[in-house]
């Protein structure tokens, strides 16, 4: 599908007074494919230069939302606003408003980096001295010029996804929509991937909105929201979220975690859990817990740590499972 823009007049301004104060808003959105429903009932709203992400695993309808809001997918029920644009109504003037990356690449390899900047600008409308120099400020920013007369194949997978975003803000658009944008980085590649997109939000103030299955990915968003089969499960900043969780994670390695589970609960009056080959228990000020504990199970302890939660620590407390118990029939991630 390809999604144009009139020339360089129709290219979206930075954001001023006059515009939204949220740049997407999702309304009690709901989508259904057969009998399955992939979103169900979500309502987020995304603030005017926010990086957003979308949390959750295989199968929890990130995807779906992602489509839905890039105007490839019409919603069964509900409604979604993108830059104040209805989705479906707006559709033209939503795309003329978004840049999309995609989580499998879309780079032709076989041309050069500046190649494919010219190659897209011109989908968009864009041409001669206008798409010129927004090619060279664009990789400029991206430090990629010293590579513009390489072929794309021959970049690594860091380099690709840089240009992948360079290509889509051609068109100046207010929102940027990036479905897994860290799919086969390495973790450093993914920690400039991600300061990428906060010198970009300084910059331009351009918006944000991502799907991911990483914690550390999440863990640099302004906000996330979780979903969990279609449905939102919380919906909060990093450190808010992990605020929910009783201060420390102390996890207890034994051979027979439920029995050993049941009796710290019985004798300390705590919610312990077996799980994943473990005992898991939420509480402040967990290295206090940690003798008493060993003081009446050393024998059946195998070794303690204690930890500050992370944000799978967050899903598990507010699903009640964690990501790799969540079933995906292999249409949605």
């Amino acid at each position: 599908m390809v999604m144009t823009a009139a020339d360089d007049s129709t290219a979206a301004p930075k954001r001023s007074p006059s515009m939204p104060s949220n740049a997407v808003e999702v309304d009690h959105l709901s989508h259904v494919y057969g009998d399955r429903t992939a979103v169900d009932d979500v309502s987020i709203s995304v603030g005017a230069g926010e990086i957003f992400g979308l949390l959750g695993p295989n199968g929890g309808g990130k995807t779906t939302l992602f489509r839905i809001l890039a105007t490839l997918l019409t919603p069964t029920r509900g409604s979604a606003r993108v830059i104040g644009s209805d989705v479906v109504s707006g559709r033209a003037v939503v795309r003329r408003s978004l840049g999309i990356i995609f989580q499998y690449p879309s780079l032709d390899g076989k041309l050069t980096v500046r190649e494919n900047m010219i190659h897209q600008g011109q989908i968009y409308g864009l041409s001669g001295a206008t798409l010129a120099k927004r090619s060279d400020e664009l990789l400029d920013f991206f430090e990629l010029s010293d590579r513009r007369d390489d072929r794309a194949e021959k970049l690594s997978g860091g380099l690709q996804r840089r240009v992948e975003i360079a290509k889509s803000l051609l068109h100046r658009p207010r929102c940027l929509l990036l479905d897994e944008p860290s799919t086969g980085l390495d973790p450093a590649a993914r920690i400039s991937l991600m300061s990428l997109l906060h010198d970009l939000r300084e910059r331009d103030g351009v918006t944000c909105l991502l799907t991911t299955h990483l914690m550390d990915e999440a863990d640099r968003c302004d906000r996330i929201a979780f979903l969990d089969l279609g449905r939102l499960a919380a919906c909060d900043s990093p450190a808010a979220l992990k605020s929910q969780v009783g201060g420390d994670l102390v996890s207890i390695a034994a051979k027979e975690t439920e029995p050993l589970a049941r009796r710290i609960s019985q004798q300390f009056g705590v919610e312990a859990q077996a799980r994943d080959g473990a005992v898991r228990i939420e509480l402040r000020n967990g290295h206090e817990f940690v003798p008493k504990v060993m003081a009446s199970f050393a024998n059946e302890v195998e070794s303690v740590t204690v930890s500050k939660p992370t944000l799978e620590d967050v899903f598990l407390h507010v699903t009640g499972h964690g990501f790799s118990e969540t079933a995906a029939d292999g249409k949605e991630k």
